[in-house]
Formats: structure tokens, sequence, C-alpha cells
């Protein structure tokens, strides 16, 4: 059975902050015993948070391609110049809303930019390095159990052609994120082709269930049951 088991009880974090230990002594807190093979989902915007990938956008100085896209698309200047600074191009401009892709190589909606649970004047960053942030959170776990648990760092993303956002895994570390079963058969015996599904998406998406986006305060979650390998 899988189970998905939110943590809760994590104060608001700060640059500087340690978020696999307020992880564990949330989850002590909460009497939520981790163990291994254990999945923790963590939502992007503390690890931002924590990582100092947080701009006050009174200090951003708006550039002329900005002011230009800004009043295409109702958006805040300053917001908009943060978005330029965080992609590598822009995919399509529609409405209020600009596809670009980040320099991850993510494509989404204004870079990954986030103005919510920031804080008013503020926008954070999408983590430099998502895997790197992830290892990091897993192998903190692991010095203060001694556990060997699985990290996934998420974020909110839109779909093309469908309504609604659904939580994806920018980063991930413990944990193969595709699995790949071409050369499978199926139930007839006939040989799979193209199927690799996106297990580190399905997980993150699943945890969204119970951390949500709006004021839950819940910006991590434990799925545990699931194998992965």
């Amino acid at each position: 059975m899988i189970k998905i088991i939110p943590i809760r009880g994590i104060p608001e974090v700060k640059y500087g902050d340690d978020v696999g230990e307020i992880i564990i002594n949330a989850c002590r807190r909460e009497g939520i015993e981790l163990q291994d093979n254990d999945i923790i989902v963590v939502s992007q915007v503390i690890v931002s948070k924590a990582e100092g990938n947080v701009v006050n956008l009174d200090d951003i100085i708006v550039s002329k391609h900005a002011e230009q896209l800004a009043a295409l698309t109702g958006k805040d200047p300053r917001h908009v110049e943060v978005i330029l600074r965080s992609s590598r191009k822009i995919v399509k401009v529609k409405g209020g809303v600009i596809i670009t892709e980040t320099k991850h190589g993510l494509v989404c909606a204004n870079a990954g930019v986030d103005l919510s649970n920031v804080g008013e004047g503020k926008a954070a960053l999408l983590p430099e390095d998502p895997d790197k942030s992830a290892q990091q959170i897993r192998n903190r776990i692991r010095d203060l159990t001694g556990l060997d648990v699985a990290v996934i760092i998420c974020d909110t993303h839109g779909r093309p052609f469908r309504r609604g956002t659904i939580n994806i895994a920018i980063g991930c570390s413990g944990l193969e994120p595709l699995w790949d079963r071409r050369g499978e058969k199926d139930l007839y015996g006939r040989e799979l082709r193209s199927k690799v599904t996106c297990v580190a998406d399905e997980l993150a998406s699943a945890a969204e269930l119970v951390i949500g986006q709006a004021d839950e305060g819940t910006p991590a979650a434990v799925i545990r049951g699931y194998r992965y390998e």
C-alpha cells in the first residue's frame, strides 16, 4: 500500500536554513517515523528560500524589453525582468502568460519565478541545481538519522492543451526518475516500444494532494510503500 503523509509544522524557511534538519525536526514533532526507502517530496520554494534564490523586486532594474512584455501581459515589469534573467529564451507569449525555456532547460510559465509564499515584494527563483539540492537534503537526512531515503524537489507546472496545473519533479536524488519498460510485453504478448514512465513526476504530482499550493503551510510530504530503484 502506498501512503502519502503530509509533513506539517515546518516553520518559515529563511536563507541559510538547513532544509534536511528542518524536515527531520518537523517529522519528530508530528510523530512521523521515517523509514528506509521513504520518498521525501519537497516544494521548490522552501529550497529556494534556504539557498538564497529570492529577490526583492524593488532592487530590480527593469529593461526596455521587460517593460514591453509587461505592457503586453499585464504583469509587474519587475517580475517580467526576473523572468527574462532566468530564461534562455522566450517560447511564447499569449494573454498574461510568458512561456520560457529556463536556464535548466525546463519549458514552463514565467521561468518558474514564483510570487506566492515568499512575502510581499519578493520573488523566488528556481534552485540553481535542483538535483544537487535534492542530493544535499538526502545526505543531510542520512547524516542525522542513518536512513536511506529518496528526495524529490517539486514545482507546479501547466500542461499544453490541458486545463489546470500539476506538480512535477525538477530535481531528485536516490531514485531513477524514469522507468523504461521498452522491450517488456503487454497482456497480449505485444512488445512495448515507447513506454517510458516518468516516475519522479508521478510521485511529485501525487504528493501535491497533501502539500497544496495555497495557505496549507505544508511544503513537504513523505511517500511510503512505493518500490523504486
